[in-house]
């Protein structure tokens, strides 16, 4: 199961390109100019994957699964800083 879904995220990211030719190098989703870090916001703003496709017409759901899956990744491998609250 577990090599199942890391195929599935593979190929998912694949679904993303880096250039540093295009967008500053910043991550993309493939075949446009749309940063992955820009559907990411989206989503984490409380936009539903239907309301990104309709500002997104282009896109696909794989394709905002495949952002999903690369924040995923990056954060296994960056840590953001987050303040530490005491429960008292």
């Amino acid at each position: 199961m577990i090599e199942e879904n890391t195929v599935a995220g593979d190929e998912l990211l694949n679904r993303i390109s880096i250039n540093p030719n295009v967008c500053f190098g910043k991550p993309c989703i493939k075949g446009t100019r749309i940063w992955v870090s820009l559907i990411l916001d989206f989503l984490a703003s409380g936009m539903s994957q239907e309301e990104v496709l309709k500002e997104y017409p282009d896109l696909t759901p794989l394709d905002i699964q495949a952002c999903l899956a690369y924040g995923a990744e990056m954060s296994r491998e960056r840590h953001v800083p987050i303040p530490i609250t005491s429960l008292a």
